[in-house]
């Protein structure tokens, strides 16, 4: 199904990891598309009338309709753009492994790295660096067995799980960089070293990763700013 960036239109921020999401899968597709970036701290009208359940980023127009959730907005466009490379695994198992594997991305792996820049006092900073290299060490594996000798998760190609883990990479090396810790190991997790690198540097990723300069400079604008009154 051919479209234009008329039809095909994604409410995000350059420095989301969760936009970057169907931006990848969007290029996998060759899908023609139209970015509407949104302002940090403020929210649209497109945005609140799009999405007036959470109220966030991402979100695509197909034709007007809205897709909201950036995961469920990448399997969407795998299943409406059938002619590009299928980028959630064809067999049941495999698909369900991706899927879980994917939830305990958001849902464990990066709320660990969050809070390394929240955490206050040592102690706390400490235990958020050991949750986040934990969490590293639990998707290598998860790489080696998903891979099945691959060079991606997806196997000989980029596929979701690639695209829910890949899109923190930018975020990874600006936490790193900011805090002098080495995440991307080449004795506990050589396969992500390798992966990584792999994966910034194809076609359909390379232009939508944020450079871990400009990551930086964001966080450290984010930091900086005052909690808002309650």
């Amino acid at each position: 199904m051919a479209a234009t960036a008329s039809e095909v239109k994604l409410l995000g921020a350059w420095a989301s990891p969760f936009v970057t999401r169907p931006r990848i899968a969007l290029n996998i597709k060759s899908v023609e598309y139209e970015f509407l970036e949104e302002k940090f701290g403020s929210k649209s009208d497109l945005l609140l009338k799009s999405n007036p359940v959470y109220k966030k980023i991402p979100v695509l127009l197909h034709q007007d309709r809205p897709v909201c959730e950036s995961l469920i907005i990448v399997q969407y466009i795998d299943e409406t753009w059938t002619s590009g490379p299928s980028i959630l695994p064809s067999d049941p198992y495999d698909r369900a492994i991706a899927r879980f594997w994917g939830a305990y991305i958001d849902d464990k792996f990066f709320p660990s790295l969050v809070g390394i820049a929240k955490a206050e006092g040592p102690e706390a900073k400490a235990e958020a660096l050991e949750q986040t290299k934990a969490g590293l060490e639990l998707i290598e594996k998860a790489f080696k067995e998903c891979s099945k000798g691959g060079e991606f998760f997806n196997g000989d190609q980029i596929g979701y799980l690639d695209i829910a883990f890949g899109c923190y990479v930018g975020w990874i090396r600006a936490t790193e960089s900011m805090h002098g810790f080495k995440f991307f190991d080449e004795e506990k997790t050589p396969g992500l070293v390798e992966w990584a690198e792999r994966f910034c540097t194809h076609e359909a990723v390379k232009d939508v990763i944020p450079e871990t300069e400009k990551l930086i400079e964001f966080a450290k604008k984010i930091l900086s700013k005052p909690p808002p009154s309650t």
